[in-house]
């Protein structure tokens, strides 16, 4: 009997020694985790910050919006003006949501005055009412000027989550400029503006689409999150010193 009881102590105590690495590692990481929101706190709320000037800043000439991009890669937010002509028989269609009806956004091709193209957001339209066909007098015929807000093309697809876009059947879960370009029946040698616009909240006759569908308010929930990983890792460090004082002993 005393052989077995002694023979116990090594084992007790190498689970002892585990239980202690494991909380350390789940303690680092908890450590880690807030440490990283915080970071994502800062970045959030200098993002909002960021749209919040541009979006307030007067609509600049689409030429000098193409000077900022090519020397800046970076438009997104900034109100842009121009001019042209629709082209409806391109439109594309992005797989949305626009406050709590799922549809769609309507990125139609806007040819302008010197040929070029740029794929416009003209904004939402109900799923039923993806054919163009059931909402014609939101067809805008002749010249047309547009005021919204620049926004800058993807650099790929945003995750393995996201469904790969359908150009056959028009309907496209991530803004691949390049695939809406080329699936909307433009030239073969059509020049395309390397960044979208959405376009403003300004009515379409008929009511279709619904304008105005930026999102500019950005959730940030960045505090509450890394609050959470810092209360989890500061309960971890008081379960681990309760169970280290109540065993002085090492049983």
């Amino acid at each position: 009997m005393i052989q077995e009881k002694t023979m116990t102590v090594p084992a007790r105590r190498s689970g002892h020694v585990l239980m202690l690495v494991l909380g350390t590692i789940a303690f680092a990481l908890l450590l880690v985790l807030g440490s990283w929101q915080v970071q994502r706190l800062y970045w959030k709320e200098e993002l909002i910050a960021q749209i919040a000037e541009r979006t307030k800043s007067q609509p600049l000439p689409l030429a000098e919006m193409e000077v900022k991009y090519r020397a800046t890669a970076d438009v997104d937010y900034w109100p842009v003006a121009l001019s042209g002509t629709f082209m409806h028989d391109g439109e594309r269609h992005f797989l949305a949501t626009w406050e709590g009806q799922s549809g769609f956004y309507v990125y139609t091709p806007l040819k302008l005055d010197d040929g070029r193209f740029v794929l416009l957001n003209r904004g939402f339209v109900p799923y039923d009412l993806k054919d163009a066909t059931k909402r014609p007098t939101g067809q805008v015929t002749g010249p047309v000027s547009i005021v919204g807000l620049a926004r800058n093309p993807l650099e790929g697809k945003p995750g393995s989550l996201v469904p790969d876009n359908d150009a056959a059947k028009n309907v496209f879960y991530w803004k691949d400029r390049d695939a809406m370009a080329a699936s909307a029946g433009l030239p073969a040698d059509a020049v395309v503006l390397p960044f979208f616009v959405d376009a403003d909240k300004t009515p379409n006759p008929g009511g279709l689409p619904v304008g105005g569908v930026t999102m500019v308010d950005m959730p940030n929930n960045h505090l509450q999150y890394a609050v959470t990983w810092y209360g989890l890792a500061a309960a971890l460090l008081g379960v681990m010193g309760v169970w280290l004082l109540r065993r002085p002993d090492g049983k």
